[in-house]
């Protein structure tokens, strides 16, 4: 069983955000079409932002030559919600034949790049899966790449620590070339996540 998780309470501007976002995906969505994750109908339009991988290389989720990305923003200071859903990922990830694996790429997008340089972003990834990308970038290029998918950002509050939070979306995005046709929040268990991206690489195939 997961730990709650244990955020600063949200400002009034992260709160609409988050509200706006459940609004876009239900007004989006024609119904789930027996997805476990919610439908984006027209996809979601993914910019084509350049950032740098955990590799040190630029990086465009627009323009990946994969069939699929599925995409989580997170931080790798994140005290809770990102390590499961992380774990989430790296569950679904496994339970793909090698053929599906191959045809698509997990993809981590830090909230916040102050702290999450390429560096630690594979020290971070190594603990779930080697073949997992992280992303970084200055604050604007990752915000650029995230509203136009429903993701929102904001640095939190002071931890007792000396730190802070970052507040932001937790869905995780399927995209394909240029778009994101579904998304799963962050309660969708592993399998359900794996039968999705299965039906989403059957449908890219057809």
């Amino acid at each position: 069983m997961r730990d709650r998780a244990r955020w600063p309470r949200p400002t009034g501007a992260v709160l609409l955000a988050l509200v706006l976002t459940v609004l876009l995906a239900g007004c989006g969505s024609s119904g789930s079409e027996g997805y476990h994750g919610t439908r984006v109908d027209p996809p979601f339009t993914v910019p084509a932002v350049a950032l740098t991988d955990s590799t040190g290389a630029r990086f465009t989720l627009a323009k990946d030559d994969r069939d699929l990305d599925v995409v989580f923003f997170g931080y790798t200071n994140c005290p809770d919600i990102c390590k499961f859903v992380m774990s989430q990922l790296t569950s679904a990830y496994l339970h793909l034949s090698e053929e599906d694996r191959a045809r698509i790429r997990v993809v981590f997008v830090t909230t916040d790049p102050a702290r999450d340089d390429p560096a630690t972003l594979t020290r971070y990834l190594r603990r779930y899966h080697a073949d997992f990308l992280g992303l970084t970038g200055t604050l604007p290029q990752i915000e650029r790449v995230a509203k136009p998918v429903g993701i929102f950002i904001q640095k939190g509050e002071r931890l007792p620590s000396g730190g802070y939070a970052v507040e932001h979306t937790t869905s995780v995005i399927a995209v394909a070339h240029g778009t994101a046709p579904l998304i799963w929040n962050s309660d969708t268990s592993a399998t359900h996540i794996a039968a999705d991206i299965v039906r989403l690489l059957d449908d890219r195939a057809s």
